[in-house]
């Protein structure tokens, strides 16, 4: 067993946890990606790298769209990953280059980073840029470099749902901070990679960080928030989550479907909390209400149901149930500005939330009880999963006619469950099979779905694959 894999290796630590693990370049499975990436860094740099970071992607196998209204979620790193070179320089610039020739080089004033807003622009570089802007908001200002080289190279597809953006962020925070040698926990990493994606414009809960930092090899994990903290889930030993790329892309900073959902469970939790006599514009997620409220998640329906009786609400009507104005609602619920026809859907949000947190539990417990067989196990988990996907087309309107096409195909190719995973609004669905039934499935799938819309036999590979738990974040020493 390497060293990656056995614990016995040094580590970065703070108080409060464990921190990133540190391992021998030549002792890693990455082995030959590092040659390749530290080769890149050597020819346009001019000198060798003085480290790499590798920061995984994910797929949420149940979960979605709640962590950013404070629920637990249900995610476990992949094998693809981001993986980055990295060196100091005294000239006081940033560089960057990446592997892949279609993102152009680029350079600008160190300095000038934690000044800069990237909102609203999500070229490669701003991913990067808001990383590092993140880890200066950490480091103290005697230990921060004067100027950092970084090559980059990530085999997470983009714009998929698998959350190439996000291990982009990470990689840059965790480069930036080994870099500086300001040492924290896995945990502390997570928290400080969300926050710094908020940069780019996403107001993000979390969840993509947190499993980048605190995934491991053989396990999913249940991802609670406030405070951060990380419990296995030991899946069925047949087990297998297949992903499958709906070819609809769609990027989640580009467009405003995304705040405008976060938007919404805030509004919803405000406008609950201020019916029954709370201060609204102290609650900002929908798991706060909740807690003031001390009711369970059945409860809480409830209450959507009888109090956010409406289809949608306009500006307007918000403003009048809150018994504020729109400047001062655009203060406290509105983090991005929104044209003032726009409807809120707040009813079938909220629903949605509550009911996919009790799913995300059940999905747990299902893999606790004793007493049931795998079959029976693995049957209750694709039929969470698929009510999932249900409840994100039709109460969060999440989803896409290719994601929603995908998911009928794979279950009629004899899937136990299927989802959308991630934003959605495109990128991919998570599929749960048996490992008996891996090769059937992939070849009907592709069959049916793929296949049909010109995609070729060669074309596949990174568009279906099964995928199994990996491990998080790591710094390899060449």
């Amino acid at each position: 067993m390497s060293k990656e894999r056995n614990g016995d290796e040094s580590r970065m630590r703070d108080k409060g946890g464990v921190g990133v693990s540190i391992v021998a370049a030549k002792e890693s499975r990455d082995a030959a990606r590092l040659s390749t990436i530290g080769n890149h860094f050597s020819a346009r740099f001019h000198r060798e790298p003085s480290f790499f970071v590798r920061v995984p992607g994910r797929v949420n196998l149940i979960g979605e769209h709640i962590d950013y209204c404070g629920y637990a979620v249900c995610p476990m790193a992949i094998r693809q990953d981001v993986l980055v070179a990295v060196s100091s320089t005294e000239d006081g610039m940033l560089r960057l280059t990446n592997l892949e020739a279609k993102y152009s080089d680029f350079e600008c004033d160190f300095g000038h980073i934690r000044t800069s807003s990237f909102d609203g622009s999500p070229a490669w570089q701003n991913y990067f840029l808001c990383g590092v802007k993140g880890a200066l908001d950490e480091i103290p200002e005697g230990r921060q470099p004067n100027g950092m080289l970084a090559a980059v190279w990530g085999n997470v597809p983009p714009s998929s749902g698998l959350s190439s953006s996000s291990a982009l962020v990470s990689a840059a925070v965790l480069g930036t901070m080994h870099l500086s040698e300001c040492n924290r926990s896995k945990e502390d990493m997570g928290t400080i990679s969300a926050r710094a994606e908020r940069y780019i414009g996403t107001q993000g809960g979390g969840m993509d960080q947190a499993i980048a930092f605190l995934g491991q090899e053989g396990c999913a994990k249940l991802i609670e928030f406030d405070p951060l903290r990380a419990f296995d889930v030991t899946l069925p030993r047949s087990a297998v989550f297949v992903i499958a790329h709906s070819l609809a892309r769609h990027n989640k900073a580009s467009t405003s479907d995304y705040n405008l959902r976060v938007a919404e469970c805030r509004i919803a939790a405000q406008i609950i909390a201020k019916r029954n006599g709370l201060k609204w514009d102290e609650v900002k997620k929908l798991v706060d209400v909740q807690a003031k409220l001390n009711k369970n998640l059945n409860e809480m329906a409830g209450i959507v149901e009888r109090e956010l009786d409406q289809d949608s609400y306009s500006l307007e009507e918000i403003c009048s149930t809150l018994e504020t104005t729109l400047e001062y609602l655009k203060k406290v619920s509105l983090t991005k500005s929104f044209k003032n026809s726009q409807a809120f859907k707040l009813r079938q949000r909220a629903l949605h939330v509550f009911q996919e947190a009790a799913r995300v539990i059940e999905f747990r417990e299902i893999n606790q009880r004793d007493g049931k067989s795998d079959k029976e196990r693995l049957r209750h988990l694709g039929h969470l999963m698929t009510q999932s996907h249900v409840s994100l087309d039709q109460m969060y309107e999440c989803s896409h006619p290719e994601l929603n096409r995908l998911v009928e195909d794979a279950m009629e190719c004899g899937a136990l469950g299927a989802r959308l995973t991630g934003a959605g609004w495109g990128g991919c669905a998570v599929v749960l099979t048996t490992k008996e039934k891996v090769p059937e499935f992939l070849e009907s799938l592709k069959e049916k779905f793929y296949y049909r819309r010109g995609i070729k036999p060669s074309e596949t590979e990174g568009l279906l694959f099964p995928t199994e738990p990996n491990q998080g974040a790591a710094i390899y020493i060449p």
